[in-house]
C-alpha cells in the first residue's frame, strides 16, 4: 500500500512520543487518522475490541491482545510491539489471520541494564532505608555490601544480560551466567563464567534475572530454585514478574534464607498495596519502570513505527517476530 493517507493506526504505548514528539508530528503526516490510548494505561481485550475495528496497523503497548481482540480487528496487517516482549500477544491467531507480528529487541536493553546495575547498589547499601531514616532525622549505621569480590549470577546472557555484564566489569566482582544458548565469544571478551543454572545460584550473591517469559520460564523461580541460592543471597528482577512464584518469594525473605530482592516487575500490575512483598523492608520495588527513559523510549518509538510503516508499504520489516 503506497498511499498510507487511506490508513489508520490505533498507537497505546503509555510512553510512545514522550520525549520525542516528531513520533507523533511524522506518524499523523503519513497516515491518514491516528487513534491514541484514551486511558493511559495497557487496554484490555475488551477496550480493543471497540478500538481495533478498521485499524490498519497498531502500534501496540502492553495490552491483552488475545484472540477475542485479533478477531475484532477485520483490517488490521500488522502488530508493532513497543518493546520485546510478544507474551501478550495471541501469535497463533495472528499467524490465523495473517497479521504480521514486529516487536523492538535491543531497544532498551541499556536503560534496562542501569536499572538493574542501580537496584543491585541499592540492594547492597540498603539505600532505601538509610534515605528514609535521614529523612525522620536519625542518623543510622547502616552496613552495606560491597560488590567488589562478590559473585553476581546473570539469568540470561541475551540483549539486556550482556549490557548488565558490560557494566558490572568495572565493579571487580565475579560476573557469572546462565543462558540456554550462550555467547561464548561474549562471555570470554567480558569475562563472564559460564556455569549449568545450578552451579550460579549456589554460587551467586547476587541473581538477576534476564530471561524471556516463555512457557518453560514462567514460574521458574520455585521453592526448589530458592533453595539452591545461596543464603544470604539477593535476587534482582527487572524481566518479567511471571517468572516468580511470589509466595515462595515471600517465604524465603521471611525466613531469611534470602537476604534482600529489589524487584521492578509483578505477576499482577499494579499489584496493589495489599501485595505482602511490599511490606518487607528489605525488598526494594519500582513500578516497571526499566524502560521508562528518554533513551529507551525513543529508539522503541522509533523502531516500531518503522516496522508498522514496512509492513503497511508491503515491505519486509527489520524484527518481525517468528
Amino acid at each position: 500500500m503506497d498511499d498510507l493517507t487511506q490508513c489508520r493506526l490505533l498507537v497505546t504505548p503509555t510512553s510512545y512520543g514522550k520525549n520525542d514528539p516528531r513520533l507523533y508530528s511524522e506518524l499523523e503526516g503519513l497516515v491518514g487518522e491516528v487513534i491514541y490510548n484514551p486511558n493511559k494505561r495497557p487496554l484490555t481485550s475488551a477496550e480493543l475490541v471497540k478500538l481495533l475495528p478498521g485499524c490498519d496497523g497498531y502500534i501496540a503497548g502492553l495490552d491483552a491482545i488475545d484472540r477475542a481482540a485479533l478477531e475484532a480487528a477485520d483490517k488490521l496487517k500488522v502488530i508493532a510491539r513497543y518493546g520485546v516482549g510478544v507474551d501478550n500477544v495471541d501469535l497463533q491467531v495472528a499467524r490465523e489471520k495473517g497479521i504480521v507480528v514486529t516487536n523492538t529487541p535491543g531497544a532498551n536493553s541499556v536503560s534496562v541494564a542501569e536499572l538493574t546495575l542501580a537496584l543491585l547498589l541499592a540492594l547492597a547499601r540498603q539505600l532505601p532505608n538509610s534515605v528514609a531514616a535521614t529523612r525522620a532525622g536519625e542518623w543510622p549505621r547502616l552496613s552495606g555490601l560491597s560488590l567488589e569480590g562478590k559473585s553476581v549470577g546473570l539469568l540470561g546472557l541475551g540483549s539486556i544480560g550482556k549490557q548488565v555484564a558490560r557494566r558490572l566489569h568495572g565493579f571487580d566482582c565475579r560476573i557469572l551466567a546462565y543462558d540456554l544458548f550462550p555467547d561464548e565469544g561474549f562471555a570470554r571478551e567480558h569475562g563472564v563464567t559460564l556455569l549449568p543454572l545450578k552451579d550460579v545460584l549456589g554460587q551467586s550473591d547476587f541473581v538477576s534475572l534476564h530471561l524471556p517469559l516463555t512457557p518453560e520460564t514462567r514460574g521458574i523461580v520455585t521453592p526448589a530454585f530458592i533453595a539452591q541460592m545461596k543464603p544470604g543471597a539477593y535476587l534482582v528482577n527487572t524481566s518479567r514478574g511471571e517468572l516468580i512464584d511470589e509466595s515462595a518469594l515471600l517465604e524465603a525473605l521471611k525466613s531469611g534464607h534470602l537476604c534482600g530482592a529489589a524487584l521492578d516487575v509483578f505477576v499482577k500490575e499494579p499489584p496493589g498495596a495489599d501485595n505482602p512483598l511490599l511490606a518487607l523492608p528489605q525488598v526494594i520495588v519500582t513500578p516497571h519502570c526499566g524502560a521508562h527513559t528518554d533513551g529507551a523510549t525513543n529508539a522503541m518509538g522509533w523502531t516500531a513505527l518503522r516496522d508498522c510503516l514496512a509492513v503497511l508499504r508491503g515491505q519486509e520489516p527489520t524484527y518481525r517476530v517468528k
